[in-house]
């Protein structure tokens, strides 16, 4: 009988507004969680990683990354799963007492992950928040996770500029110290069953970080523009998440139709053989609406490979036009199916798909110019995504 009640309470929480459904989820966590003290401590003695460190997502990526990188430092003290109950494990460990908190896990879910710790972990605790957003407005419900936090470090200026109107004086642009991180490859042309004679345009995401906001529709219309059925272009497309989203799918391979040079990678990749096929690849190509950062062009110019991306949102501050290959837009109203960018005078890119294809038409015919845009990208990525803005904010928060 419970567990019928359980279900019809679940089916009817499912037949409300999903902007309700969101916001009261995180309002509700963010009465009953308990806050970390209105003032931190002074010194804290190293940092401890809290998300879904385990996790196929970019987040996830980028919360293993900032653990290596304070691991390489010195001052990882260790990991706590943090997030969603039906996407992590409860955490049944400590923490040092004196450690500080980075909590790489955005601000709506970060109250409703907290419900599942001791109600006392962030006490006597400076607790810091690296999130990640993809637009110049932040949802109402970010104000409330703001709650949970001392400071916000953005891994880009661009969603750092989003984050002060949320915490005002508190917001701390640091980029994710890609470039400390050990990036080792798996795999060539022939194990992912990729020709070898033919030059590889690669795009790659997850369909739950949004198919309208990646752009795979506007990917494959460039390539189509470049190149159409050339049999000496092949165009690969890397995707994940696509058993919880089967219609996304569906558009997919509509928008492919019986193009003989496009073909869809959908089986899980380890982050090595995901490396990999960048590295396999010729041209790295990203024709986003909007990216809080751009994990896979960032990983992909510090392997020293060429990228195509639009020249909108946080990959800019990695990214330039000498560096690699950026594609014109104009700033267009925010539209998404699933509502999760839909605010009210929101806008992101419209990338300009000629401009995209001339791109690819002229890396794809002149290798000398492949090779010396990846080393440009490759050196400037080193440069960007070093570890120096990090340890200038560790010590300024007294974190040693």
């Amino acid at each position: 009988m419970k567990q019928i009640a359980t279900k019809a309470a679940h089916a009817a929480w499912r037949l409300l507004p999903r902007e309700f459904r969101r916001n009261a989820m995180t309002g509700i966590a963010a009465h009953l969680a308990a806050r970390p003290d209105l003032v931190p401590p002074a010194a804290s003695d190293g940092i401890a990683v809290a998300g879904d460190i385990s996790g196929p997502n970019g987040l996830a990526e980028s919360a293993r990354i900032m653990h290596h990188a304070l691991n390489a430092h010195g001052f990882a003290r260790g990991t706590l799963p943090l997030g969603l109950p039906s996407r992590v494990e409860a955490f049944n460990g400590s923490l040092p007492p004196d450690a500080a908190l980075l909590a790489v896990v955005n601000a709506p879910i970060l109250p409703v992950g907290l419900l599942r710790l001791p109600r006392n972990i962030l006490a006597g605790r400076l607790v810091i928040g690296m999130w990640a957003w993809e637009l110049p407005l932040v949802p109402p419900q970010w104000h409330d996770g703001a709650k949970f936090v001392h400071e916000i470090w953005a891994p880009s200026q661009f969603c750092a500029d989003a984050f002060e109107a949320v915490a005002p004086g508190r917001v701390r642009f640091v980029p994710y110290p890609l470039a400390e991180t050990p990036l080792p490859a798996a795999g060539d042309r022939a194990s992912f069953g990729l020709p070898s004679h033919k030059l590889i345009v690669l795009t790659v995401f997850n369909l739950a970080s949004s198919m309208v906001r990646k752009n795979p529709l506007g990917a494959i219309a460039a390539f189509r523009a470049g190149f159409g059925d050339s049999p000496d272009h092949l165009f690969v497309m890397k995707l994940s998440g696509v058993e919880d989203y089967p219609e996304d799918l569906a558009t997919i391979q509509a928008a492919i139709g019986a193009a003989p040079n496009i073909i869809l990678m959908t089986q899980t990749l380890p982050e090595a053989e995901l490396r990999g096929l960048i590295a396999a690849s010729d041209i790295i190509l990203s024709l986003h609406r909007s990216e809080g950062f751009g994990l896979i062009p960032a990983t992909a110019m510090l392997m020293g490979r060429p990228v195509v991306a639009t020249g909108w949102s946080g990959n800019l501050d990695f990214m330039t036009a000498e560096t690699s290959m950026l594609v014109s837009y104009k700033l267009v109203p925010t539209t998404d199916p699933r509502g999760n960018y839909d605010l009210a005078g929101a806008k992101w890119a419209e990338p300009d798909i000629e401009d995209a294809a001339n791109g690819l038409r002229r890396l794809a015919g002149d290798a000398a110019l492949r090779a010396a845009l990846g080393a440009a990208g490759q050196a400037y990525a080193r440069q960007a995504l070093s570890a120096q803005p990090m340890l200038a904010a560790l010590a300024a928060n007294g974190i040693g």
